[in-house]
């Protein structure tokens, strides 16, 4: 069964150095490169590689950026039926500063064309959308035809994920379209107002997911893992193992939510799929890049 992603994609311009500017700070950088991107589209080319049976759904520009990313979808066999082609804006871009002793990141998105993306695109792509299994997007796009998007999803039997990033306001009417919600700790602590920093405070607050409406709460916790909980169980998964060291965890989000749809369209158990999606995390932090960072299906097989 297939995996439809909303999103969109930018080319990164990767700036590596010794820290993080603050401030009115400027430093000098050890390397730059430029690189595909975009959360919606780094998941989609996660879970393609993965094993997953993928479609995109976004909006480009007619430019080099676009044939960037046509060229990568062709590559990770995704089906791009529902990428709009745009003759009046540029594909996005993000700006992404990585320091490279930690890992570290900081990120400016400006996402260009998919900017534009309305519910025109969602209904044009509806059959897209009902050929699908699951429907996973996050909050880069539009918001309303983001939740508009989430809404027909549902419409049409799909489970749905929501990874919140990056976290802004959910009209609280569009919870119960959620039957997944993904933030890591800082967006689970926006939308609750608290701090959260390790499981019990994930107890706390898994709760008041739940009450809001959401079916299945994931909380992303870095290198303590992930917790999960729904009316049934809750459960903390530990991060996978490295056996390399952390090199950009610009990617790891989207790894794991892309690995993770691939898991649950394949009928996995929720631990198995969490399981499977932080091994996938595990491998894309140690490497340069978001798109480029994620494990092909057939490195998966040999570990």
């Amino acid at each position: 069964m297939s995996i439809c992603v909303l999103g969109i994609f930018v080319a990164d311009l990767c700036f590596f150095a010794d820290s993080i500017p603050t401030k009115g700070q400027t430093i000098l950088g050890n390397k730059h490169i430029i690189g595909p991107g975009g959360k919606g589209s780094n998941q989609a080319i996660a879970a393609a590689r993965s094993g997953g049976d993928v479609s995109f759904i976004s909006k480009l520009g007619k430019d080099n950026y676009a044939d960037l990313a046509f060229s990568l979808y062709k590559e990770a066999g995704i089906n791009f039926e529902g990428v709009q082609l745009s003759s009046d804006m540029s594909t996005g871009a993000a700006g992404i500063l990585i320091n490279e002793n930690t890992g570290d990141n900081a990120i400016n998105v400006v996402p260009g064309a998919a900017g534009t993306i309305d519910r025109s695109l969602i209904d044009n792509s509806i059959s897209i959308i009902r050929k699908s299994k699951i429907f996973l997007t996050q909050l880069e796009t539009p918001k309303d035809a983001t939740f508009y998007a989430l809404k027909k999803a549902k419409e049409e039997g799909c489970v749905t994920i929501l990874n919140p990033a990056p976290a802004s306001e959910i009209p609280h009417e569009y919870f119960h379209f959620i039957d997944f919600f993904t933030p890591n700790e800082t967006e689970a602590g926006f939308y609750l107002n608290k701090t959260i920093e390790n499981e019990n405070d994930c107890k706390d607050v898994g709760k008041d997911f739940l009450d809001r409406g959401i079916k299945n709460i994931l909380i992303t916790l870095g290198d303590k893992g992930c917790f999960f909980k729904n009316n049934q169980e809750e459960f903390v998964i530990p991060a996978s193992a490295l056996k390399k060291p952390v090199v950009d965890t610009t990617g790891a989000g989207d790894a794991f939510n892309g690995a993770f749809s691939v898991a649950l369209s394949q009928n996995k158990s929720y631990r198995e799929s969490i399981e499977f999606a932080s091994l996938v995390a595990g491998i894309s932090v140690t490497r340069e890049g978001a798109a480029n960072s994620m494990p092909f299906k057939k490195e998966l097989e040999e570990i």
